[in-house]
Order: structure tokens, then sequence, then C-alpha cells
């Protein structure tokens, strides 16, 4: 799999990601953004250091005007963007990805980096391109200011919250937001640690969440907030220490900013399709996005959304023009506050029969082909091709796509009835090569076929 993906670059550090290979990527930004005001951030990878200083040298050295905010979450480097006016930026972090894995979120200039701009990129370091020029290198903290202005822009609360940074860059960073306003926050997982020891860094998956529930059920908690390796992502589980579905979160993030202001919700690709029929319910206008926080940010942006939201966890919001695991947090706090327990808002949210994200892993280099072979043969369905393949019906639907970040396939179906999620997942397994359909056949959940 190239390290060069759909939204940014990763790799396994010290393999795919060298110190020549990201000297070489940190020289072809630089030909990108030489001259212009650059913000260059860190997770707390223990890899991060060293790979955050050869970007630093390589964006000086192409001429940039650098301003370094050290060890941050990746929502404090977009907050440093947009409060410093820099035309560009490189977080250097695999956001949710294990351990070993490391890599840059590039921002090329006001509209979110494209699938082209990585390619790009990618080709000039093949063909070593660089610049020169004047560049500097200056420091500049950031985070005492990141929570007060995202403290400004939230409620105060009493809430008792647990928060699991899962020894991720959050841990430093967002107990000490919530405690800012008002609540009472018990920590889990906030010591940061590169390595991950207590879970994996990705609060999408249910069973990354399980300490989080057992730690409210103890804590007698309102909920539990879990947070991605670098902060833009984020899980939650309710009062009764239940992993809540992200597709939920963003029916309730929609409702309350409809019952403001009308206006268009973002909501990708995998999300349940209660999402925009909930949003239509609401008065707003629900727009479908590719799945990756990129596609999802250009929509929003072109759009003039008031929220987007994608079952991976990342969320925009229109007051901040970005996204940020921490202040969905507060946003969900305050749903609680106002409109009493999350699991009782939860359940009163109509749901069909939906299977979680099927992961199947692949590490062929056809995937393109294979859902193009998929696409012809569900011709006869209209198959909707915004991300992978997708299939829809008024009664359900079914989808493959190529994760962007992980070398896998990931599949989702959902229906009205058992008996059409069935027939929907058999028609769209039927399309697929024998060998791959095996993997996703040994991987269904009970019910599917």
């Amino acid at each position: 799999m190239s390290i060069f993906q759909a939204c940014d670059i990763r790799g396994v550090a010290g393999k795919e990601l060298s110190e020549v290979m990201v000297r070489r990527i940190a020289l072809a930004v630089g030909v990108k953004l030489s001259g212009q005001k650059v913000v260059v951030g860190g997770d707390i990878r223990l890899s991060t250091p060293a790979l955050q200083r050869i970007m630093l040298d390589g964006l000086a050295e192409s001429g940039c005007q650098v301003i370094d905010i050290g060890t941050v979450a990746t929502p404090v480097f977009y907050y440093a963007l947009k409060s410093t006016g820099a035309t560009g930026g490189v977080m250097v972090t695999a956001s949710h990805n294990p351990a070993q894995y490391n890599g840059f979120k590039l921002v090329l200039g006001p509209q979110p980096v494209s699938e082209e701009d990585v390619a790009e990129i990618g080709r000039m370091v093949a063909h070593n391109l660089r610049t020169s020029g004047p560049g500097s290198v200056s420091p500049l903290p950031v985070t005492a200011d990141y929570i007060e202005y995202t403290a400004g822009k939230a409620s105060p609360g009493k809430l008792r919250v647990v928060i699991d940074a899962g020894n991720g860059a959050t841990a430093a960073i967002a107990p000490g937001l919530f405690r800012r306003l008002g609540y009472e926050v018990i920590e889990l997982n906030c010591t940061a640690d590169g390595r991950f020891p207590h879970r994996p860094p990705n609060p999408a998956l249910a069973e990354n969440l399980a300490a989080l529930g057992q730690a409210v059920l103890e804590q007698k908690a309102a909920l539990g907030i879990g947070f991605d390796g670098d902060g833009d992502r984020v899980g939650f589980v309710d009062e009764n220490g239940r992993p809540v579905d992200n597709d939920d979160i963003m029916v309730l993030m929609a409702r309350s900013y409809l019952a403001r202001e009308k206006g268009a919700v973002i909501y990708d690709a995998k999300c349940s399709m209660v999402v925009p029929e909930e949003v239509k319910r609401a008065g707003g206008r629900p727009v479908i996005a590719r799945a990756g926080h990129t596609f999802s940010k250009a929509a929003f942006q072109r759009e003039n959304a008031l929220f987007a939201g994608e079952i991976s966890g990342h969320f925009f919001f229109r007051e901040l023009g970005y996204d940020d695991g921490m202040f969905s947090g507060l946003k969900v706090c305050e749903l609680v506050a106002e409109n009493g327990g999350l699991a009782a808002q939860i359940d009163a949210i109509p749901n069909y029969l939906l299977t979680p994200d099927i992961r199947v892993p692949y590490h062929g280099p056809d995937k393109a082909a294979i859902l193009n072979q998929v696409a012809a043969a569900l011709t006869a369905y209209s198959p909707n091709l915004i991300d992978g393949v997708r299939i829809e019906f008024a009664d359900g639907w079914g989808m493959i796509r190529a994760s962007v970040t992980e070398p896998l396939f990931t599949l989702r179906f959902e229906a009205k009835t058992a008996e059409r999620l069935k027939e929907i997942t058999a028609l769209l397994l039927a399309a697929l090569p024998a060998a791959v359909r095996e993997s996703v056949t040994a991987k269904l959940p009970p019910g599917c076929l």
C-alpha cells in the first residue's frame, strides 16, 4: 500500500517512512509552500520528534517561515493555522493507526488537501524535487490559547465525565479543557505514551471503549468520551457504559444545530440512512460525502454546512471551521445537560438493521480493479460510486470501499427487515471475486446471510 494515500501520507516509521523519505517529503511540501507562513506540529508517537525535526528543517530550507507549535493534538494544529493566519501546515501523526505507524496531515492552502495534491507530492518525492530560500523556524506555544478559545465556544457544565485519552495527544489537553468549563473529570489513560499500551488508538471500534464503559459505570458518570491518537476523532459511551454509534451522535448533533438554523448537514457514505432521514425531518438538507476527513471537510466548506460528521468520529463545526474531537465531546455534554441522559436520547432515535464496519484485510495492489469489477457486475442497480461501490434501495443499501488509511476493504449493509438485509448482502457479495467473497463471508455478523 502506497504511503501517499487519499487524504494524507502514512506508513511504518523507520521503514516506509525512513529519514531519507521524510526529508524528501519535507522538501516536496516545501516546493508547494515556499515563502509562506507554515505551521508544524506533532503528536506523541515515539517516532514523531525525529520526523518533526526533519520536517521543520526541510521546510525552512525550502524558504518557508515555519511556526513550530511543538507536541500537540491535531485540533490544536488546526487552531494554530487559523489563529496565525498561516497559508499551510504539516501535522506529524498517524491519527488512529497503531503505534508503529506515523505520517503527515497536510494543509496546502484554504481548501482541504485533495487526492491529487497528495499524488503530486508523491511524484515530486519520486523525482526528488526541491527549492531553496531564506526560511526560518520560530517556536510558538499555542495549547493554552487553544483551551481558552475552545472553551469560549462551548457552554459551562457540571456533569461528571470520564475522559479516555487512550494515552494519546489529548492526554495533557482534554482534562484541562473540560475542567476549565466546570466539568468533574475522571481521567482514564491520560498519560501520554506513544506505545498506546492500554488500548488501540481507534475509538470508532466498540471493543476499544470497553474499559471506558466500565469506568463510567464504576464512577456513576453521565457519559464517557474516548479519543484517538491525535484527538480529531472521538467515541462515546452512555451512562450505562454502552458504546454509542456515531451515526446516532450525528443525528443528535444535527437536530441541535437545525433547531436554531436551517442549512446543510454533511454525512459520509457509510452512515445509516437514518441520518439523512432525520436531517430532512428536522428541516435540514443532507449531503452525502466520500468517507475520509478531507472529503468531508471539502463538502463541509463547499456547502457552508452547519455540521458534518463521519461514523469514524470526525465531527466538523461551523463555529470552528474544522473538526475537533475535544469540542465534539463538549457539545455532546451540552446535549446531555439540556435533554437528559444520553441513553434515552439514543434509544429514541429510529434504527434499522445495520451492520458494523466489516473490515477485511487486503494487501493486493488491485483494490481499484476489484471495485471496478464489482461496479460492472452491479450496473443494473445504478451503483453510487462516490465512495467505492454502493447500491441503494428505498428499504436499504450495501457498499464496499477501499480504506484510505489502512490495507483493507470495508463493507456495510443496512435494511429495514432481516430478509431484505440478507438479499442486499447476497447481491453485493455475488459481485465480488471468489477470494474476496470468502474473506468477507467469514467476517459477516450473524443474520446477514
